[in-house]
């Protein structure tokens, strides 16, 4: 992220990027935090499914967690990392990880694919406007900007459905995932050009995001699939 005076600096010609930048310290930091621990918990959930062990449930909740916000930084040329910057989210996840274990295993939670379904959407819905955030911060251009939020709030979960031996929901999921973040980024960056407060901006793609997401698996909706 550009020191304070720079950004501040280049945002003459809009004011709505001065709103942003307000809110983005704190509230930023606080859609992160949600949505690692969304992300983490999903990833605990599928990891349980398949029984792995306390290292591999960890592991798959860290690469859920960290996956696309990492890659986030990387093509945006961020240093350090995020979780580097806010190391608690190291710890947070790590006790969350463990804490679900003991929950999951004392109760027999039944780990279906409903109840793994709302951690995984709200967790896309907050990582999707916190890669909007950080790549309008970064001065990127409008679809840039639609594409880091959606890489943000994907690449977690594909990680996550990798190292399970699955095929990524987002690939094999015929009802709309990647879809929903694309939509929900393009009404952060409309919101965002209006000028109108940052958090307003954040919590109208999570909505969206989330909301379609939720909406796809409740109509059963499902996109063209491919046929022979």
């Amino acid at each position: 992220m550009p020191p304070l005076s720079t950004a501040r600096s280049a945002q003459g010609d809009n004011p709505g990027m001065d709103t942003v930048h307000i809110w983005g310290d704190n509230l930023r930091l606080l859609v992160e935090i949600s949505a690692t621990a969304a992300f983490a918990l999903s990833g605990v959930m599928v990891a349980a499914r398949k029984r792995l062990d306390a290292v591999g449930v960890c592991a798959v909740a860290f690469l859920s967690a960290f996956g696309g916000g990492t890659v986030r930084d990387l093509l945006l040329d961020q240093r350090p990392f995020f979780w580097v910057r806010h190391v608690e989210l190291l710890w947070g996840v790590l006790l969350l990880a463990l804490v679900a274990m003991l929950v999951l295993r004392q109760r027999h939670f039944e780990l279906t694919e409903k109840a793994i379904f709302w951690p995984d959407a709200l967790g896309l819905g907050l990582f999707t406007a916190s890669g909007m955030h950080q790549a309008l911060l970064s001065q990127m251009p409008g679809l840039v900007a639609v594409l880091m939020g959606l890489i943000t709030g994907v690449l977690g979960g594909v990680l996550r459905d990798m190292v399970c031996n699955e095929i990524p929901t987002v690939l094999s999921d015929h009802r709309p995932y990647a879809v929903c973040a694309f939509a929900g980024g393009w009404v952060y960056l409309g919101i965002w050009h209006t000028q109108a407060p940052g958090w307003l901006a954040l919590l109208s793609c999570l909505a969206v995001t989330a909301g379609l997401r939720a909406l796809a698996i409740w109509k059963r909706w499902e996109l063209p699939a491919w046929r022979t």
